[in-house]
């Protein structure tokens, strides 16, 4: 397989906010929201509007996404790309590896702790890189026991789909230096990454406010221009 592109690396410049852009047909929560949109197409605007990574979902059931989808987007572009997938075992985190992805996500209210280190250990020996997504301070300590160097906050209760804005403004408190601070969810405009970015966060991972957007490319650099 090719060197991955260094996900964790794009994000690392605190000196100005990342975006990581999603590529994201459907929510379960809103149904359709770009279903008939081009992966290749879009992921070329976001490169275009300054993002710093894509996130592309791959999981069918719930987001109408595929692998095709995430292929499509990483051949169209030069940016990194995780792969945004429910990963429960092994060959999940493999599979990201194999379809081309340079990042893998690893959900810590979805595994086990023994899971999650066992999953974190695997990516990062087979050359991917590891967004752990988290939403409290035991989950944090959790991620940080496997080793975890890139943390995402999600702001989305995944069982009722609600958004609590101020999570991640509270978790930023307790994030340890070193760690690259990424907030998930909720990001509705320019003034919702400002208040991330004056918490410390390094990068934010937006999707419907994009894909819904008309002109993806300016939103991007609307979100950046903070």
């Amino acid at each position: 397989m090719p060197r991955p592109r260094g996900f964790r690396t794009a994000l690392a410049d605190l000196t100005h906010l990342s975006v990581i852009s999603e590529i994201k047909r459907r929510s379960p929560s809103k149904g359709d929201l770009n279903a008939g949109l081009d992966p290749a197409e879009l992921a070329r605007d976001y490169e275009r509007g300054g993002a710093s990574c894509l996130s592309v979902l791959t999981d069918e059931e719930s987001f109408g996404g595929s692998v095709a989808d995430l292929q499509a987007a990483r051949a169209a572009c030069a940016l990194p790309v995780l792969r945004k997938d429910f990963t429960v075992c092994s060959h999940d985190v493999v599979d990201a590896r194999l379809m081309g992805a340079d990042c893998v996500l690893l959900i810590a209210a979805a595994l086990e702790p023994t899971e999650l280190i066992e999953f974190h250990t695997l990516a990062v020996e087979i050359g991917l890189d590891v967004l752990v997504e988290i939403h409290d301070e035991a989950e944090l300590e959790v991620a940080l026991t496997a080793g975890a160097t890139l943390v995402g906050v999600n702001q989305r209760d995944l069982v009722t789909f609600q958004v609590d804005h101020e999570r991640a403004l509270r978790m930023a408190d307790v994030m340890p230096p070193g760690v690259i601070r990424v907030a998930e969810s909720g990001v509705r405009d320019p003034s919702d990454a400002a208040a991330l970015y004056e918490a410390g966060y390094h990068a934010v991972l937006v999707g419907e406010t994009l894909v819904t957007s008309g002109d993806p490319a300016a939103a991007v650099a609307a979100l950046i221009a903070v």
